[in-house]
């Protein structure tokens, strides 16, 4: 008994290792989808939900987190060499803090949503992004200004052009969202033609 609850344990324990490893290659995300293929059915939901194209969610996930589902940010040191507390609460594929990923829980009722789910942190950005295009009339096609909004927040988006390191940051995205746009059109038929289709 003892050694069938052992087993078992390991294998979930590879399961969820194994799932949630980072792609081989973040900078492609047809290689992303074809070693990853239910997270190309998440981003795809999330787009057809949202409005919020696959390529922006790839590219805000690509800047915040390179795909790392365990992702935080780095400590603060004192004295530049005593381990101190983080600048942020931000945590998972979308690096949302706390406070953002409760209100998405609660306007969405996705009230078992985890920052370190795909399905849920692509679900997320499609939530958030949205709801930046209402609040501030920014298309979900304009990946530098989404971007922008998504790193300082509605309140502070008005004055990110004072802010030189988030438009560089912003820039970045933009031209990996372009990337991968590019790239998607060359295997989005395969991808959605896959061996998973009765899924």
């Amino acid at each position: 008994m003892k050694i069938i609850k052992i087993n078992t344990f390991f294998l979930i324990f590879f399961l969820i290792i194994g799932c949630s490893s980072i792609p081989k290659n973040t900078l492609n995300s047809c290689s992303i989808f074809n070693e990853r293929y239910f997270w190309y059915k998440y981003a795809k939901k999330s787009e057809e939900k949202w409005g919020t194209p696959i390529y922006l969610q790839l590219a805000i996930i690509k800047m915040e987190s390179d795909f790392n589902w365990l992702a935080k940010p780095p400590r603060q040191k004192l004295f530049k060499v005593i381990p101190y507390k983080r600048p942020s609460s931000s945590f998972g594929y979308s690096q949302a803090v706390k406070g953002t990923w409760k209100d998405y829980k609660d306007e969405t009722g996705n009230k078992f949503a985890r920052r370190s789910r795909f399905k849920d942190s692509v679900d997320f950005i499609g939530w958030y992004t949205n709801k930046t295009e209402k609040i501030l009339k920014v298309s979900k096609k304009d990946s530098f200004k989404q971007y922008i909004a998504y790193h300082e927040g509605w309140g502070n988006y008005k004055n990110y052009k004072n802010n030189k390191k988030v438009i560089k940051l912003a820039k970045r995205v933009e031209k990996q969202s372009n990337i991968y746009k590019q790239q998607l059109s060359e295997c989005k038929n395969s991808l959605s033609t896959s061996k998973y289709i009765i899924f």
